[in-house]
């Protein structure tokens, strides 16, 4: 088993339309889910002794509620076998509650490589289906690939947009997914697009397609995020990615994006980051059963 860290990268929603509410509660979304290159690391290493233990994690978050412990309890009860055990060392890069998805990325992850290091053999398929019930996000990312998610997010259609870099402003507050979809001035009744063949055009500080529906409840209720907004939208168009509180803008280089971050106020966060088109944990399984596949003493 090779010791290297698995990467769970973090994502945007260059748009979030929510087209109707299903009667469970739930909402039919239509998303552009964006991988970045901003991650996540875990250490994951087997034990045979039905132990699940986490090192590391984000702060204020329990283990019994850490996604990347419930995820791998996830997979255990579908092999049904209580002996399968591990040590999950994870370090948090993504911030917390910043619309990322980096609980969900952790959780896919953990879902992917105790799959190949349990020897478990399933599908990405019934990964991504087991991992819906951990997050909606959590499919886009057992997959790896740059997508346009519709139901709660996984039903998913790759695409390929151009290369981009994203400038992202965390204001430092947590916003509640639950609260912003039960928002009642929501707008829930958005139509569905089609995609054209590339949804971002050229040029730096680019008009993203589409809108996030959530971002104008967001906003209205945590003044934080507004101000990011606000402040970001000086520079170049910008929008609340997920339900916040997290807001970015694309640019055509690095230079651009890190140019828009000058002056960031003080207590937030600014990243710059590039868009991938697959995720570097694709990558990482590869070398993992590379490493498996050599001879004994190799």
């Amino acid at each position: 088993m090779s010791e290297e860290a698995w990467p769970a990268p973090a994502k945007l929603n260059l748009f979030l339309h929510v087209t109707g509410r299903r009667p469970d509660g739930y909402h039919e979304l239509e998303t552009l889910f964006q991988l970045i290159d901003l991650s996540d690391s875990l250490r994951i290493r087997p034990r045979a002794d039905g132990v699940i233990a986490r090192r590391g994690g984000p702060p204020g978050v329990a283990p019994d509620d850490d996604l990347a412990v419930r995820a791998a309890r996830r997979l255990r009860a579908l092999a049904g076998n209580e002996r399968l055990g591990a040590d999950l060392e994870l370090t948090k890069r993504i911030p917390v509650g910043g619309g990322l998805g980096g609980g969900s990325s952790d959780a896919a992850t953990v879902l992917v490589a105790l799959n190949a290091l349990w020897g478990l053999g399933l599908a990405p398929e019934r990964l991504a289906e087991a991992g819906v019930a951990l997050g909606a996000d959590v499919p886009v990312f057992v997959r790896g690939e740059t997508a346009v998610g519709r139901g709660v997010g996984e039903r998913l259609e790759p695409v390929t947009v151009p290369s981009r870099w994203y400038a992202i402003v965390f204001p430092g507050v947590s916003v509640s997914t639950a609260e912003a979809f039960q928002a009642p001035e929501l707008t829930r009744n958005s139509k569905a697009i089609t995609i054209p063949g590339s949804p971002l055009p050229a040029g730096d500080g680019v008009q993203l397609p589409g809108r996030n529906d959530l971002e104008p409840v967001v906003a209205a209720r945590h003044p934080e995020v507004r101000a990011a907004l606000s402040w970001l939208g000086a520079r170049a168009p910008a929008r609340l990615t997920g339900s916040g509180a997290s807001v970015f803008a694309a640019f055509g280089d690095r230079r651009a994006a890190s140019a828009a971050l000058a002056g960031l106020p003080a207590g937030w966060t600014g990243f710059v980051a590039r868009g991938l088109d697959r995720s570097p944990l694709v990558a990482r399984l590869a070398a993992e059963r590379g490493a498996r596949a050599l001879p004994e003493g190799r």
